[in-house]
Formats: structure tokens, sequence, C-alpha cells
């Protein structure tokens, strides 16, 4: 692995330069043009190598599909390299945030979450062609244009891709300063609770109103207590809406909110919670949508074992890597819910994702592609 180490270390102002134009290439999630730039700038760069396809995402930009042509992969065994192509920030951000080097550090729009991981994981492929280096299975690679926006588009293909692999590889940045990688993540899930009452006016004829205010009042309180945090389980009332006028008995009432949970089987319960919800005030209609987004990401015994073979690698490159779970989503949460192991947080090691500050670590750099490399050409675990 030092070899691979040091190949890498070699390449840095070549990888910075790569880096650079994928950030200066804006891609955010409500521009399709944009995001679609930035699959086609990928897909140049690969096509080569592999056997590229690109996928309209409408009404988002397009998805990419890779699977690379490597010699002497086994044909029985596969990984896949999942990531995204759209960020959170406009076009014209760079106007504010320059991509710009300091302090050791890469700044700029998308350069955490999650340009730096895909630039990772092309450095590593560049190394195992250059290297000659003989790969542990076929590999894939699928990077999605609406991540940031729910993966409404992408999710039947990322299925579609990720089935029948052996693990996948997120390349979402890693957790923390010290790189760890996510092994478990929460799942998630949206609801919204409609209440109808019965308007009257507040003075003159209060009591044949019934408020949808006060019924809400009611639900809320029932709604938060489905939270059990001994569990990991969450309810945020998040927004709430109701009535028109100070002096009208509320007709209407709305709220929307957020589910996470450790098990899906716990997600799937709270659906079923609120969906039973009836209203207190008789007088009242309720209605209530609930779906999970997200199943969770579970640390299963496949998780378990390529977290020991990836902890094996790295101590080979000096690096004690540890791992850790997030109540946060990605698309490694549609790969695990199919029972193919998965390692999350792959990518960069920096801070900031979303925020004024995201950046990298430059001198992560090279341990974070000797990483993927290892994971790329060292036998895999058996299958359980």
């Amino acid at each position: 692995m030092m070899e691979v180490l040091s190949y890498v270390r070699s390449r840095e102002e070549a990888w910075k330069r790569m880096l650079r134009e994928m950030v200066e290439l804006e891609s955010p999630s409500d521009d399709a043009a944009a995001v679609t730039r930035m699959a086609e700038w990928v897909a140049e760069r690969i096509s080569s190598h592999g056997r590229v396809r690109l996928f309209q995402g409408k009404p988002y930009g397009k998805h990419l599909r890779c699977e690379f042509k490597l010699k002497g992969a086994p044909v029985d065994r596969r990984v896949l390299a999942l990531g995204h192509l759209d960020t959170v920030w406009p076009i014209g951000t760079l106007r504010e945030m320059p991509f710009r080097e300091e302090d050791g550090r890469l700044y700029g729009p998308g350069v955490f979450d999650m340009k730096g991981g895909v630039s990772f994981f092309l450095m590593a492929m560049e190394a195992i062609r250059e290297l000659g280096l003989k790969p542990a299975a076929r590999v894939s690679l699928l990077l999605v244009a609406d991540e940031e926006v729910g993966s409404l588009n992408s999710r039947p293909l990322t299925e579609e891709t990720a089935r029948g692999a052996d693990v996948a590889l997120v390349l979402e940045p890693a957790m923390g300063a010290e790189g760890k990688l996510k092994t478990a993540r929460k799942g998630t899930g949206l609801f919204r609770l409609q209440v109808q009452g019965r308007p009257s006016h507040s003075g003159i004829d209060f009591e044949a109103g019934a408020s949808a205010v006060v019924e809400m009042a009611h639900q809320v309180q029932t709604i938060a207590g489905f939270t059990q945090l001994s569990r990991g389980v969450t309810v945020n009332p998040g927004v709430l809406r109701g009535g028109t006028k100070a002096n009208v008995v509320a007709a209407e009432a709305e709220l929307r909110g957020d589910l996470r949970f450790w098990k899906t089987r716990d997600g799937e319960a709270l659906v079923r919670k609120l969906e039973r919800l009836k209203p207190a005030d008789k007088r009242c209609s309720i209605h209530v949508e609930a779906k999970l987004n997200r199943p969770a990401l579970e640390r299963t015994a496949g998780v378990k074992r390529y977290f020991a073979h990836a902890r094996k690698i790295a101590a080979e490159l000096g690096i004690d890597l540890q791992e850790a779970s997030t109540g946060g989503a990605s698309d490694g949460n549609f790969v695990a819910a199919l029972g193919v192991p998965v390692l999350d947080g792959i990518g960069a090691v920096g801070d900031g994702a979303h925020a004024a500050h995201e950046h990298i670590e430059i001198h992560r750099m090279p341990d974070r592609v000797a990483l993927l490399v290892g994971l790329l050409t060292r036998p895999l675990p058996p299958r359980a």
C-alpha cells in the first residue's frame, strides 16, 4: 500500500487542478443543465476506461453510470461506488465562495459535499491503471443528479444498479476530523397532518365553532410523544400553520414534520401510528399523509465485515480508521435496504457541508485515495 500512497502523493497538484475544474462547474440540484454539464465532464474523463451511460433524470439533470474495464477483474464479484453530482449551492456562489487553497485546505461550493469524494474515486481508478494493480472485483460507478433534493428520480436507478453488488462504497464526506466511516445512518420519513374544523365569529358565535388550531394543538402533543430517544426514534413537528384572523375560530390547520429512526421497522411503526390518529374534538376531522423517504442504513453483519476489511487496509497506511453513526441519510440507505453491505463516508475529510466555510483537508487526500484503492484491489471478504 505504500507504493500506492507514494504514487497518489506525486499526483497532488494534478488532483487539485481536477478538483478545481469540478468545483467551478457549479451544479445546483435545481439547474438541470448545470448538473448535466457536470455529468458530461465526468463522462468525458472516464469514457476511455469503461462503458459510460447517461440517464435522463427529468426534471433534474442526467445521472451517470459507468462499468469500468479492468483487466483480470473476477466476473463473480462487484463493487459499486456511489455518489452524486448535485450540490446545494446556486449558480453564482463562486463569486462569494471561490475555489481557493488556504492553510492546508481547499475551499469552494461542493468541495466537501461531495465533489472531493468523486475526485478521490477518479484518482483511485487512475492509480489502479497506472500501477497495474489487479482489481478484486468488477467496478461500477453511479453518480446521480438529485441526491440533495431527495433522490426521487434516481432511486429506481440506484436500486437497479446496486442489486447483486458485494459492497457499496458511498463517496459522501467522512465523519469528523478523524475521517470516520459511516456504518449506520438513520432512515427518514415525512408527514403532513391537516385538520378541518368549523369556522365561526369568535365574539358573536364562539360556541358554534370548532377550532382546527385547538385540535391541532392536541395532535401536536400526541405526535411529539411518539419520540423515543432511547431507541433513536424522533418525530419533529417542524412547520405549523392555521387559521385566518384573530377573531375567527380557525377552520383549518396544517402540520408538516420529519421522522428519523435507526431501524426501518421503527419508521414503519411511526407511519402506522400517524395514520391511526383520531380527532380529540369529534366536530373536527383530520387527514394524515405519512411515508418513509429513506429506509435506515443498519449496521448489519455484512457492514461489520467490510468495515473490519477497510480497517486492516487503513492500518497498513498508518491510519487508525474508526466508524460512526449519523442521523442524516444518504443514497446508501437505499442500497442497504437491498441487503448490500454499505461503507459510507468514504470520501473527503473536512467540514462545512452546506455552509460558507465548506472545505477539505489536503493532507488527508492521499490516504483516503489509497484506502479506496485497497478496497478495490484487495480480495473481498467472503460472502456470508
